[in-house]
């Protein structure tokens, strides 16, 4: 009779741990991984890449620039479709940089969204740019002030966002 209970105790040792055993298997099978995202943190990030973008403008260069964009980023001003951000400095602003003696930003805000592995900013913002004088030509230096609003779509592509869309708009401030 003894012998009967340990064997009966054994066997019901062996029972529980086994069932033990496979609830902790099918808790770790149905277990989600939680991964936490710092949104402010990733906002942050994003608005660094704007302001690194803003910044070369500012210092009248696109040195640096495109590290910030795709590579296939498009570009939209003024209504009209520039085409890759390559496409953009090569006929558009890059020439244009040569011409101006300084760009400067004022009044800028800037609000994002952030939507994993996406983000959207809007900037608002007054420009100053200060147009060099050409003897040659006989025009003289020129100041054009103008208010400014853009918009542009980030990736996060590996661990670092880019600019894969980016849309300008402006008009001139009357005087």
């Amino acid at each position: 009779m003894e012998l009967k209970k340990s064997v009966l105790l054994i066997l019901l040792s062996f029972a529980i741990i086994s069932s033990c055993k496979n609830k902790e298997k099918v808790e770790e099978e149905t277990s989600i991984k939680e991964v936490v995202i710092d949104i402010k943190s990733e906002k942050q990030l994003v608005e660094n890449v704007m302001k690194s973008y803003k910044d070369a403008i500012q210092n009248l260069t696109t040195e640096g620039t495109f590290e910030l964009f795709t590579p296939n980023a498009t570009v939209f001003e003024q209504g009209k479709v520039e085409g890759t951000y390559k496409d953009y400095i090569d006929h558009h602003l890059g020439p244009e940089l040569g011409h101006f003696k300084s760009f400067t930003f004022s009044d800028y805000e800037i609000h994002t969204t952030v939507n994993l592995p996406y983000s959207y900013t809007t900037e608002n913002y007054l420009y100053t740019i200060v147009l060099k004088g050409n003897e040659a030509k006989g025009t003289q230096e020129r100041t054009i002030e103008s208010k400014g609003v853009a918009t542009s779509i980030l990736q996060k592509i590996d661990g670092r966002w880019k600019i894969m869309h980016s849309h300008t708009s402006f008009r001139k401030i009357r005087s």
